[in-house]
């Protein structure tokens, strides 16, 4: 029995020691993890984020006043507006509007247009005050058919006369000295092409199969009108304004991959999902109208959510549609920032609060790195971290819920004297003072905050 008990003790001890390594070993990787150092990441320019916001707007016609739309500009902060010769703007409106407010204008053939030549005489006064932006394409020409050298097209007809003008457009911009330096944003909603013209890509890749040759050149830019309430998928729902700037397959609206990577109406071949990652971009329309679910509060986060999201997935330019809402059509009201009288919705002032906390001018610095991250970040939870030219870092943190909150806790790579809170939608003062610490907690929901360091 002795010798039995004496085995048994021995076990235990054995067993003991072994669990006692195994919790020391625990403890070890526990505590390794939790010292893992924080990911550093390179901060992108404040003044870069702010140049990317832009709008529509007739400017001075369609019932819209200069001297009005001079006051909304300067107001929200918006930096370009989408414009062409619809409409017939003056261009002393034009100008005025760009001296007075340093706006620049994307100038484009829109709804119907093919005449070139008109169209490069006229930015040739905008590039003469700096106030040219780029050039764009046709307007949805799904929508919009015309006739290019007597041969009509668009819409559910042959697309070699929609092809052959941005083809037109793009070599006659970059052959004038003056207007080459210029980007050519390329035509929107040619994943509604009926015929494989090869509007699916910037330039037309060697052995394509397509109706027009290899080799023909486009645009610049890839443009798509990727409005994120669609009739594709309408509604409210999480992670909204994220997955319309998605530029995959998992996109569910009208967005780049349904242009660009597999037409959405003949699903012809254009990139691979890989390519659309880096395919350069922009938005020349988007936005939502007021309804039962979307009313002018959840417009105005969600307005404040999409220059956001596009910009951190790599959209250059994103202009929503529009400044002020129309009064010579049906259809297309409360879309904007403003009313029809000129009354500001909350949307614009909530950008007006966004452009003054992360406002900058000046370009000419050295970015820095800095290191955060966001513990057990949530799929609805974005950042994005901006730095001003006084070295300040500006980290957006946004929500994309559609209903209800997370709290997020906000690591930081080091403990910093004084963290300022921005809300966006309470005002343009700090709502919250954090000192010498090394994490910010937030409640989250459905707009941003912006971390000041």
């Amino acid at each position: 029995m002795s010798k039995q008990r004496t085995n048994f003790r021995a076990l235990i001890e054995l067993t003991a020691g072994f669990c006692l390594v195994l919790f020391v070993l625990v403890i070890s990787v526990k505590v390794a993890l939790a010292q893992k150092p924080i990911r550093e990441q390179k901060a992108v320019k404040a003044i870069d984020f702010l140049n990317s916001i832009g709008v529509n707007s007739a400017i001075s016609k369609r019932g819209e006043s200069l001297d009005k739309t001079i006051e909304l500009m300067k107001y929200t902060g918006i930096r370009w507006i989408r414009a062409g010769y619809e409409g017939d703007i003056p261009d002393a409106d034009f100008i005025k509007l760009h001296k007075e407010t340093g706006v620049k204008f994307s100038y484009g053939l829109l709804s119907g247009g093919t005449d070139i030549e008109r169209l490069l005489k006229g930015a040739r006064k905008l590039d003469a005050v700096g106030a040219l932006l780029a050039f764009e394409g046709s307007n949805e020409p799904n929508n919009w058919g015309f006739k290019y050298k007597g041969i009509a097209g668009g819409k559910n007809l042959t697309w070699l006369p929609i092809a052959q003008l941005q083809k037109d457009l793009y070599a006659a911009v970059k052959s004038d000295a003056m207007l080459k330096k210029y980007p050519v944003w390329d035509l929107c909603e040619n994943g509604a092409q009926t015929d494989n013209v090869g509007l699916q890509f910037l330039k037309i890749p060697m052995g394509a199969g397509t109706l027009m040759p290899d080799g023909t050149k486009y645009a610049d830019f890839a443009t798509c009108h990727n409005y994120f309430s669609h009739p594709s998928h309408p509604g409210l729902y999480d992670n909204q304004t994220w997955n319309a700037a998605d530029p995959g397959p998992l996109c569910k609206v009208d967005g780049l991959y349904g242009n660009y990577g597999k037409t959405w109406l003949k699903k012809y071949q254009g990139y691979t999902e890989n390519e659309l990652l880096t395919l350069p971009r922009v938005t020349t329309e988007t936005g939502v109208t007021l309804s039962n679910e979307i009313n002018e509060e959840k417009q105005a986060r969600l307005y404040l959510n999409l220059y956001l999201s596009q910009f951190k997935q790599n959209w250059s330019y994103t202009a929503v549609y529009l400044l002020r809402d129309r009064v010579d059509e049906a259809g297309n009201q409360t879309f904007g920032f403003y009313k029809p009288d000129y009354s500001p919705r909350k949307s614009a002032i909530y950008l007006h609060n966004l452009t003054t906390i992360l406002a900058d001018k000046s370009s000419k610095f050295n970015l820095r790195n800095m290191s955060f991250e966001i513990i057990d970040q949530p799929e609805t939870v974005h950042t994005l971290l901006l730095q001003k030219s006084n070295g300040k870092f500006e980290l957006v943190v946004w929500g994309e819920k559609a209903k209800g909150s997370e709290e997020v806790e906000i690591k930081l790579g080091k403990t910093y004297p004084l963290v300022r809170i921005y809300d966006p939608t309470k005002g343009t003062e700090a709502v919250q003072f954090l000192r010498n610490t090394s994490a910010v907690k937030l409640t989250t929901s459905d707009h941003p905050f912006v971390i000041e360091i």
